[in-house]
């Protein structure tokens, strides 16, 4: 007797829960606490979306990308994006051939599984751009011939948010392209302890295995459609997402949320957040999304959608504290 469709997808999506936990330990190895991070990280690879890693110096979050690559068996690429870059540093370019006379293509570090682009902020916005068709279009093109995104493909960009000399911030339309923006902490007192223990040496030696495959991520990415969202929890989403829009409006859950927000998430916003409850649903082993994934998710995915007022930034309200006040307010099914 041959399995049904039903109990294969529930063998499969056991099976990639298993491997991405695996995969957890493996960056575990190397990263320090920041479960966090590990977990959105993961969340992001799954769901097919991009992070924006923000954070002070020091908080392994290079290392989180870079061990992330090592554990997936993923083409890993490092862009240190500075003042004098270039598109064509990211995207590559076109070589001429005096003696042939032609033209070759030379493919730029975009052309990889996972993408660190390290310090975004840095470059100016032409640069910026240069991301965009990659990230949104998953295609580059390089003179007149368009290549494709190596698959799976994940842009993992980083910035600093202390320092403002010599930075130029992203525009919002490309801060719309980000699935999720995670904001990384310090680690406590005793994982500390640990980091100085494991790292305090002039050549850590730590092997991290390669657990899983790009083409079996590209599977878990195909699992993810056969999640079931159930209607009421597709309606608390689209609640939840234009509860910011009318926030801004003042009308809603929360009208008094009018001075502090400017503009509301947008459509987009309801779309990443469907994707990432999804993820965090795979991740755990579960073939449908509970309200529980979508709170778990919500801050990442809305706190870079939500446009603040110059009240908001003068009395130093974030978004953060406003997404909860939606969390509380919008009625849970």
């Amino acid at each position: 007797m041959t399995d049904s469709p039903l109990t294969s997808f529930i063998d499969s999506l056991k099976t990639a829960s298993e491997h991405l936990v695996r995969v957890r330990s493996e960056m575990g190895k190397v990263i320090v606490g920041q479960h966090e991070l590990i977990h959105r990280l993961l969340v992001g690879m799954v769901g097919g979306g991009h992070i924006l890693l923000e954070g002070l110096p020091g908080l392994a979050k290079t290392a989180s990308v870079s061990t992330l690559a090592r554990a997936t068996h993923c083409k890993f690429s490092r862009i240190q994006f500075t003042p004098d870059l270039l598109p064509g540093d990211i995207t590559g370019t076109l070589i001429y051939d005096p003696l042939q006379g032609t033209y070759s293509t030379r493919q730029g570090p975009i052309f990889a599984n996972l993408i660190l682009a390290d310090e975004i902020n840095r470059a100016p916005s032409k640069v910026q751009s240069a991301l965009l068709e990659a990230m949104q279009e998953r295609q580059v093109t390089i003179g007149d011939k368009t290549w494709p995104s190596p698959e799976p493909f994940l842009v993992l960009a980083t910035q600093n948010p202390i320092e403002q000399e010599g930075t130029y911030p992203l525009p919002e339309a490309q801060m719309d392209r980000f699935m999720l923006k995670v904001v990384v902490g310090y680690p406590t007192a005793t994982e500390e302890l640990i980091i100085l223990d494991r790292m305090a040496t002039t050549r850590p030696e730590i092997i991290v295995d390669s657990v899983v495959s790009p083409k079996e991520i590209m599977a878990y990415q195909a699992l993810l459609n056969g999640i079931r969202v159930d209607p009421l929890v597709r309606d608390y989403i689209v609640r939840l997402v234009v509860a910011t829009r009318e926030a801004a409006a003042g009308t809603g859950v929360a009208p008094e949320l009018k001075r502090f927000v400017r503009i509301g998430a947008s459509p987009r916003a309801t779309i990443n957040l469907t994707l990432a409850a999804r993820a965090c649903a795979l991740i755990e082993g579960r073939d449908h999304v509970t309200p529980d994934d979508v709170k778990l998710i919500a801050t990442d995915v809305l706190r870079h959608r939500i446009l603040l007022t110059y009240e908001a930034e003068a009395d130093e309200v974030g978004t953060e504290s406003l997404v909860k006040i939606l969390l509380a307010k919008v009625k849970v099914p």
